[in-house]
């Protein structure tokens, strides 16, 4: 990591640059906010400590050219007991908080660690959208992981042709995203896609939206009405839920899937249609057809080609990315300047089983955004059912270790935790490496 430290007063200057040396930290100075941008212009900056007053360029000039130009560069300001207020002013300008001279080495190590903290996750969220945003580019479903590359490719394969579809999964798994891809990747794609979620109608209101009903056929009807099939001429008809409609309706859509035909309610008119259907259920039809609930007929013709779609659970790679889509769609719909999402928070979300699939995801990011009191969603924001399913590492102290035998624990399990990883270590123990590096020769950790 390397610190950039702006300061008139060499002796200011010189004492923080020793002492992030000393953690660890690559120091880089400079004497005032003009030499600071040239340095910003050629080096790899992770943070900057400025002074507020500076000859040539001051500290707030050089703040708004680093929120500017660098925006994922932190910025923190030391300034004078008397400038206080001017220094809260710069926070809220953007920067990301100030420390008091006579500075306290010790405070602001810790805001410099929370200060890189903010920035790893920032770049972290960043980096997730672009890689959405690519997914998004390239294909209409969101996912990475092998069983959507998977599906995907299966999508592209089936919707080419004119074959019923029935896609299955549990419910909230994005079953509906995949009758959109299909439609979007078949040669009906300029044609109509007409959806009917067949459980949120009785039989006798499903009839007639699906087939239309002329005028005077029942009590209400005061004129003709076009059925949902005679929408969908010539494009794809989505029949969401369709384990749940009746043995008469089923007869009548085994109908049209045979003769491409049928009447509206009350109508005596044979009306001829060109649809492909795609239908969706989280039952066991199977099981259903042999249970008598279904017809077998109908479950062979819409059974035509099968596609699965894997709960969450099974795919959690592509958690993250549900995340970042997720957030930027809720922090929109409910006026939130939310940019991302603490490690903690992330780590919880993807060890959750999500037993309500993608559906339960979405609700939890957009329930976070809203309870959300900053720009950063916390692990507090998250709904109790997702914190309580944290995963915590501990480690076991006898009473009367000394300090010593504790931090030699500590170190010594915190780099089994992460197989080895020396920059994880010290990362997570808000240390430097070359502090962690030395502590394990004195423990004898090697």
């Amino acid at each position: 990591m390397k610190i950039l430290v702006v300061d008139d007063e060499k002796n200011i200057r010189i004492g923080i640059a020793d002492a992030f040396s000393i953690e660890g930290f690559d120091v880089v100075q400079a004497e005032d906010g003009q030499e600071a941008l040239d340095i910003l212009a050629v080096e790899d900056i992770d943070i900057v400590l400025s002074d507020l007053k500076m000859p040539r360029m001051s500290g707030d000039r050089l703040l708004k050219r680093v929120l500017q130009d660098y925006p994922l560069i932190p910025v923190i300001i030391l300034t004078g007991f008397g400038s206080v207020e001017v220094a809260v002013e710069s926070m809220q300008r953007g920067a990301y908080d100030f420390a008091t001279k006579p500075i306290n080495l010790e405070r602001l190590s810790l805001i410099v660690k929370r200060a890189l903290q903010f920035r790893k996750t920032i770049r972290e969220n960043q980096q997730l959208v672009n890689e959405l945003n690519q997914h998004k580019k390239d294909r209409i479903m969101i996912g990475k992981s092998a069983a959507m590359q998977h599906l995907m490719i299966s999508i592209q394969q089936i919707a080419l042709t004119r074959a019923s579809v029935l896609v299955t999964g549990e419910s909230g798994v994005g079953k509906e995203e995949v009758v959109n891809a299909l439609h979007a990747h078949s040669d009906r794609k300029n044609k109509p896609l007409v959806k009917v979620h067949c459980a949120a109608l009785n039989e006798s209101l499903l009839e007639s939206e699906l087939f239309g009903h002329e005028k005077g056929a029942f009590t209400g009807a005061i004129q003709r009405k076009r059925g949902r099939f005679e929408l969908a001429d010539g494009g794809i008809i989505f029949l969401d839920e369709i384990g749940e409609i009746s043995q008469s309706t089923q007869v009548k859509i085994l109908r049209v899937l045979q003769e491409k035909s049928f009447e509206r309610v009350g109508g005596e008119e044979t009306l001829v249609v060109d649809v492909r259907i795609v239908s969706a259920t989280n039952r066991d039809l199977y099981k259903e057809v042999q249970e008598g609930r279904f017809r077998e007929d109908l479950f062979y013709r819409l059974n035509v080609v099968h596609v699965h779609v894997p709960p969450l659970r099974e795919r959690k790679e592509d958690t993250s990315l549900f995340i970042a889509h997720f957030l930027s769609v809720a922090a929109k719909e409910n006026s939130k300047q939310v940019e991302g999402i603490t490690r903690k928070a992330r780590t919880a979300l993807e060890e959750y089983q999500w037993p309500g699939n993608i559906r339960e995801l979405r609700n939890c990011i957009e329930s976070a955004v809203v309870l959300c009191q900053g720009n950063i969603i916390e692990i507090e924001d998250l709904p109790a059912s997702v914190r309580n399913n944290e995963k915590e590492s501990s480690i076991e102290l006898r009473i009367g270790s000394t300090l010593a035998e504790a931090e030699r624990e500590m170190i010594k399990m915190t780099l089994m935790t992460y197989d080895g990883n020396k920059s994880k270590t010290a990362e997570i123990l808000g240390i430097g490496r070359k502090t962690l590096h030395n502590k394990i020769i004195s423990h004898h950790l090697e």
